[in-house]
């Protein structure tokens, strides 16, 4: 006796509901990271640069500057280069290129340094931290912003 795959399928009414869940749904990837330099950058005019963005870097960003000549005879200028790739806004300059990055302060170097390192490897610029008085434990946004903000 045969049966009819008809019957074997349930109408849209008759099936069960859905036990399968939809995925957790995914944080957006950020790609761009305010910061704020703790000295700031002084331009020629003598303005002082402070706030700027840096973006994620890709693998170009960490290869061409190692066929830079300047890399090549000072293997440690490869952070002034790399970071003029990354940065992509200070203050009201638009065009961060080597020599902006050399004219820094070297406080800002490191912060700079820092930032981009943990942008790159941790995908966040916050950083846990312990109270020395009452050992509370909370997270710090290291980019900067203005006192008070969260």
């Amino acid at each position: 006796m045969r049966r009819s795959t008809t019957a074997l399928i349930a109408s849209p009414a008759e099936a069960p509901p859905s036990t399968v869940e939809a995925p957790p749904e995914r944080a957006a990837l950020r790609t761009e990271f305010p910061f704020e330099l703790p000295r700031g950058y002084l331009d020629a005019a003598g303005t002082v640069h402070r706030s700027g963005v840096m973006r994620l870097a890709t693998a170009r960003d960490e290869l061409v500057p190692l066929r830079d000549d300047r890399v090549r005879e000072n293997p440690p200028y490869l952070t002034v280069v790399l970071l003029a790739r990354v940065i992509t806004r200070l203050g009201s300059i638009t065009d961060v290129h080597p020599g902006v990055v050399e004219d820094m302060f070297a406080s800002d170097l490191a912060f700079l340094q820092d930032m981009y390192r943990r942008v790159n490897s941790e995908g966040h610029t916050r950083a846990g931290v312990v109270c020395p008085q009452c050992r509370h434990r909370f997270a710090v946004d290291l980019a900067g912003g203005r006192l008070g903000e969260s």
